[in-house]
């Protein structure tokens, strides 16, 4: 196999072969031809003896009977199906192809054995393959889109600047559907199954050049033997350029790799080997898909923080001392200000504000108290992030606060993150943040969470 530069043809191609397509409203062959109708700008081949059309498109029985050129097979058939459709786009001249079809590795030995047939085939005739047992790609750029879940069960996000490679293509589908819901930019999601071609490394390689692609999350059951080594120097290239990576690795405990082994037939190495890689790579780790996306809404907007000195503005003190128990839970600094600084402050709040860190407004607070606080500490480079803690409720409060805040982060590029929490008020509020720019969560333990890994990224790109 040759390395990653086939892999345009999957993202970027201007044919598109859909083999196993149907008229059946519902059925995989059906929805793979009703997305690309809706969004793919090059040619459309439906292959299937069955129906003179689909959807207004002429079918072809065989995909040697295509006239023309084809650059990208779609495989939507029954496993023992697979191996001749393999020979037919190899004599056609496909030179990549994405197998949806299930039945191979992930169900025994019986199956392995198809799927080591398959790739044989695939190196004789020289054709790049995703999958098979995966939903495969889709570009939010292109209009390629192999996803066979209609839109009305699973909504496509917006254009943006997130990538996702995934090994479990449902995992990756209800991700894209929580996308979607909350209006979350995508640019690619590749969905690889069982990896007998392409596979992680190359994938991160061709991400590593695509322009519409700042962020990259991954789902990870197991690499390829003898491909560790390859990754770590590839993520660490890519996250030295600025360009995050936030993995979350499947197959953790002695059960959980049993459960890869039988979902996409992945054979997992130790936990601990991961781990050490990903910190070598300084890639981000997390422990759940809240903490994954948590992080990589804060990404897009804010970016690395310069330090791990972490500011804590609250107008709640139990949500302050909650968020100092997590902030040294994850290695960040929580300095007080410097007794000079502690003098201003003090002399321009009410006596019972409570001048450290947390810096306790209280909860008769009022919006002015958070834009003194914020002006005097960022502007004296204390601080390389911060947390403000801003529950709504206090009737003093009349939301001047949120411009504030984004007048601070504008003037000091020192990342702010909100946390808002409560009931109905408080989400209108926190929506209103959001729509500045400002990432906002319910909790001070998720903010803290992913104030830590702004705060490690900028620390590790600091010693590149």
């Amino acid at each position: 196999m040759n390395d990653g530069s086939g892999l345009n043809l999957f993202f970027n191609p201007k044919s598109i072969a859909v083999i196993g397509a149907s008229a059946r409203k519902g059925t995989v062959g059906y929805v793979i031809v009703e997305q690309l109708k809706k969004k793919f700008r090059g040619k459309i081949y439906p292959i299937t003896p069955k129906y003179p059309e689909i959807l207004g498109i002429k079918t072809y029985p065989s995909i040697l009977d295509v006239p023309d050129e084809v650059d990208l097979a779609v495989i939507a058939l029954r496993a023992t199906l697979v191996p001749k459709i393999m020979r037919d786009i190899g004599e056609k001249g496909v030179r990549a192809a994405i197998i949806v079809s299930g039945g191979f590795s992930e169900t025994g030995e019986e199956g392995a054995k198809l799927e080591r047939e398959v790739l044989e085939i695939a190196k004789k005739y020289n054709i790049r393959v995703i999958g098979p047992n995966c939903i495969g790609v889709l570009d939010n750029y292109s209009g390629v889109d192999t996803f066979f879940l209609p839109e009305e069960r699973l909504k496509r996000p917006p254009k943006g600047h997130i990538a996702i490679i995934s090994q479990s293509g449902a995992m990756l589908s209800m991700w894209i559907d929580w996308m979607a819901l909350k209006g979350m930019g995508l640019s690619k999601a590749i969905s690889y199954g069982n990896k007998i071609d392409v596979e992680d490394v190359e994938l991160l390689e061709f991400l590593e050049k695509d322009p519409n692609t700042k962020i990259i999350l991954m789902y990870i059951e197991a690499l390829k033997p003898g491909k560790g080594r390859k990754f770590i120097e590839v993520a660490r290239r890519i996250v030295s350029k600025g360009k995050p990576i936030i993995v979350l690795k499947g197959g953790r405990t002695r059960k959980g790799e049993k459960a890869a082994a039988s979902h996409t037939g992945a054979m997992a190495a130790g936990y601990n080997i991961y781990r050490a890689a990903f910190r070598q790579a300084g890639i981000i780790e997390v422990d759940t898909m809240d903490e994954m996306f948590d992080i990589a809404k804060a990404f897009i907007t804010l970016g690395p923080a310069r330090g791990k000195r972490l500011l804590i503005l609250t107008n709640a003190g139990g949500e302050g001392v909650i968020a100092s128990d997590f902030a040294e839970r994850y290695g960040l600094d929580t300095p007080e200000p410097p007794e000079e600084v502690k003098k201003i402050l003090r002399e321009k709040f009410p006596p019972h504000v409570i001048v450290k860190n947390p810096l306790d407004l209280t909860g008769d607070t009022d919006d002015e108290r958070y834009r003194i606080a914020l002006e005097e500490l960022l502007s004296r480079d204390l601080y390389d992030i911060v947390v403000v803690i801003t529950p709504p409720h206090p009737p003093s409060i009349k939301g001047y606060v949120i411009d504030y805040i984004v007048d601070a982060w504008r003037k000091y590029r020192v990342p702010i993150i909100a946390v808002v929490t409560g009931g109905a008020i408080s989400e209108e509020f926190a929506k209103k943040i959001e729509e500045k720019g400002i990432p906002s969560y319910q909790t001070p333990e998720r903010a803290v969470r992913v104030a830590a890994a702004l705060a490690d990224y900028g620390v590790f790109l600091k010693q590149q």
